[in-house]
């Protein structure tokens, strides 16, 4: 196969780039941010994420950047798009840096002469390939799909935090083609890429654009029932929500994972995904409920926690340290995390404090300026009156309190990864989803 250009070296795509130049393949990494490229070719990671940096430096040989779009597509038989979609104000997707992406590609096809497939992963909405990305590809280029080009929708189901690893071994591959050709060549790339030789499914552009939002919006709903348990639990006198958990998930048509009964989830993909689901339903005049109430949910769980914490608040006295601001560990993402949301909403009646290992700085983007940044870990929690570990870093594993008796400080473990009897003679340990 020849070489592949991957568009767009953000987040998501340069572990792409990287990865792939770490199962053989040639690869030219494509984006307008001259900053990104130069760090690239210096053997610099330009996004935080485990295992980039030793990838990018141990094979380097196999891997290229440029700004220039022909350059880096010209010699390659794949190009995967993978920039941003942002969310829009009614629940959508905007396009725009994806149809920028593929007018430049069709710039570059309308003078090359062989075969090009250009894959898709950026998430968008249902329709787009076949409504937006093919059209503007045979305007702009001149050539036909399915003759001088083709077009698949080929979206990863990956986590910031274990992208490479998810890439690497992913529980299924998607490809919706525009044609059987750009179908077997993709799945060629993934049975080579894969180490774990996933279930590979081939379909419509249409259908892929409909699973990737369902999928998460399912994964959604399946939080948001674990939440809901760990609420009624709290509720019952000895009720535990992970003896639950346990027990429904080893029922097959269940299944452990996602079934956490915690905080909230957040990100930059679940709470839009879901979202964009019902959007999508809408507006072919579907009416969908159960995502509706599942992002109803998971409001109303970030208040049952910041109502739990105010109850013990007895004034602006008490400083609440809220530990985890990234919405997942492993990452620097905070967008929509449940840290966040907490120390805004608290902030509003009493002295909130914050510390995170990685997410400090994007954190400040959403973060109220009534909060206040710890300048470390220890600073935050000295002289708290109330501890909450709100993402579940390695970091807070080993937490040191020293005993403040009589007044011992509230610490409340919302993802329970404390032990108990170890914190009980320093703190008032309390948790999520246990009576």
């Amino acid at each position: 196969m020849k070489k592949i250009s991957v568009i767009g070296l953000g987040k998501l795509g340069a572990p792409l780039l990287a990865t792939m130049a770490s199962r053989g393949f040639d690869v030219v990494g494509i984006d307008i941010n001259p900053k990104v490229v130069a760090k690239i070719n210096q053997k610099k990671a330009p996004v935080d994420e485990p295992q980039l940096q030793p990838l990018i430096r141990e094979n380097a040989k196999r891997i290229k950047a440029t700004t220039d779009f022909e350059k880096g597509i010209n010699n390659t038989a794949i190009t995967f798009i993978i920039v941003p979609t942002p969310s829009n104000g009614n629940g959508g997707f905007s396009n725009e840096y994806v149809l920028k992406a593929v007018k430049s590609i069709g710039k570059v096809l309308a003078k090359k002469f062989d075969y090009h497939t250009v894959a898709v992963t950026s998430t968008v909405l249902p329709g787009t390939i076949d409504n937006e990305v093919i059209p503007t590809l045979e305007k702009i280029s001149g050539k036909k799909v399915n003759y001088d080009f083709g077009v698949c929708y080929n979206p990863e189901f990956i986590a910031l935090g274990s992208v490479i690893k998810d890439l690497l071994n992913p529980d299924l591959v998607l490809i919706g083609e525009s044609d059987s050709k750009s179908g077997e060549l993709l799945e060629k790339f993934y049975r080579k890429f894969c180490l774990n030789n996933p279930p590979i499914f081939r379909m419509s552009p249409i259908n892929a654009e409909i699973a990737k939002i369902a999928l998460n919006s399912y994964i959604t709903t399946k939080i948001s029932f674990a939440n809901t348990l760990a609420e009624i639990c709290q509720k019952v006198p000895g009720g535990d929500v992970d003896e639950i958990t346990r027990a429904i998930g080893s029922d097959s048509r269940i299944g452990t994972r996602y079934l956490k009964g915690s905080l909230p989830y957040g990100g930059p993909c679940f709470p839009r995904d879901n979202r964009a689901f019902s959007y999508f339903a809408k507006k072919i005049k579907v009416d969908t409920p159960i995502a509706r109430a599942t992002d109803e949910v998971n409001e109303h769980l970030s208040k049952v926690i910041a109502d739990k914490i105010e109850k013990i608040v007895k004034g602006r006295k008490n400083k609440v340290s809220i530990l985890g601001l990234a919405y997942k560990p492993d990452t620097d993402v905070a967008e929509e995390s449940a840290g966040v949301k907490l120390a805004n909403y608290l902030s509003k009646n009493t002295k909130v404090f914050v510390w995170d290992p990685k997410a400090i700085e994007n954190a400040k983007l959403y973060l109220s300026k009534r909060v206040s940044i710890a300048k470390d870990l220890t600073d935050c929690v000295r002289g708290a009156s109330i501890l909450v570990i709100t993402t579940p870093w390695a970091e807070f594993r080993n937490l040191k309190l020293t005993p403040q008796n009589p007044h011992k400080p509230v610490l409340i473990d919302c993802w329970r990864i404390l032990d108990p009897i170890k914190y009980q003679e320093v703190a008032n340990y309390q948790t999520l989803g246990k009576g």
